[in-house]
C-alpha cells in the first residue's frame, strides 16, 4: 500500500468514524426517549362528566388515570402521595391532567378528599379532575387498558396509568421487577419517585421533541 493510499484511508476513517459514532448514540437516545405503547385505543370518555359538571377528554392530553370507585377512604393516602410526588412536580405542564374515576353517589367522600388536597397544597389544583360513572362505565374504561391489574370489589386500585394524547396506554415493557409495567402503585412512594417520575419525564420530553420538529418543519416550509 503506497503512502498516498494510506493517507486517504486514514482521512476516510477520521471523517467517517465520528459520523458512525454520532448516528449510533443518536439512535440510542431516540429509542430511549420513547415510553412504550402497551395498549392502543383506550375507551373514549368524552360523554363523562367531572364532579363539577364539565366534560373531559383524553385526546390531546397526557392523562394520569386512577380508579377510586367507592373505596375513597382507602385512596386518601394514595391521593396525598400522588399530589406530593407527582402533581406538584409536573402540574404546570399545559397538557397534563390527573383523572380519578369515582363511582356515582360518593360525592360527599370525594369532597372530603378534595378539601384535604387543597389544604395540603399551595399549588393550582385545576389539573385534578374527578369523573363520576356507574359500575358498567368504570369497568369498561378499566378493561380497555388491557392491563394485568385487577379492580377490587369496590372498583378501586392503588395503581394509576399514563395515557397519551392519542389514547394509548404507556408504560414499561422491560421493567426489571415486573417485566411489563402497566401502572404505577400510588401506595408506594418509592415507585412514584423512582419509576413514575422518570416515565413522565420521558413522555413529556417525547412530546416536546415532536413539537420542536413540527415547528421546525413549518418554519422550513415557510422559508
Amino acid at each position: 500500500m503506497n503512502n498516498r493510499l494510506k493517507k486517504y484511508l486514514v482521512l476516510g476513517i477520521l471523517f467517517i468514524f465520528p459520523i458512525v459514532v454520532y448516528l449510533f448514540f443518536a439512535t440510542g437516545i431516540n429509542n430511549f426517549a420513547k415510553l412504550p405503547i402497551l395498549k392502543k385505543n383506550i375507551a373514549d370518555i368524552s360523554e363523562w362528566e367531572t364532579f363539577s359538571g364539565k366534560n373531559v377528554k383524553l385526546e390531546n392530553n397526557i392523562s394520569i388515570i386512577g380508579f377510586w370507585g367507592s373505596d375513597l377512604d382507602l385512596r386518601k393516602l394514595d391521593a396525598f402521595n400522588l399530589n406530593q410526588k407527582i402533581y406538584k412536580r409536573f402540574h404546570k405542564f399545559k397538557d397534563l391532567q390527573f383523572l380519578m374515576v369515582v363511582l356515582n353517589d360518593n360525592q360527599d367522600k370525594l369532597l372530603e378528599i378534595i378539601d384535604e388536597l387543597k389544604r395540603g397544597s399551595s399549588e393550582d389544583m385545576s389539573k385534578w379532575k374527578f369523573i363520576l360513572g356507574d359500575e358498567l362505565k368504570i369497568q369498561g374504561l378499566f378493561s380497555s387498558l388491557g392491563s394485568d391489574v385487577k379492580l377490587n370489589k369496590k372498583l378501586s386500585t392503588p395503581f394509576v396509568f399514563i395515557v397519551d394524547k392519542d389514547r394509548n396506554l404507556r408504560g414499561r415493557d422491560d421493567d426489571k421487577q415486573t417485566g411489563t409495567l402497566y401502572g404505577y402503585n400510588s401506595s408506594s412512594v418509592a415507585e412514584l419517585t423512582k419509576k413514575m417520575t422518570d416515565d413522565i419525564k420521558i413522555i413529556l420530553a417525547e412530546y416536546r421533541l415532536a413539537l420542536k420538529k413540527n415547528n421546525k418543519y413549518k418554519l422550513d416550509r415557510e422559508l
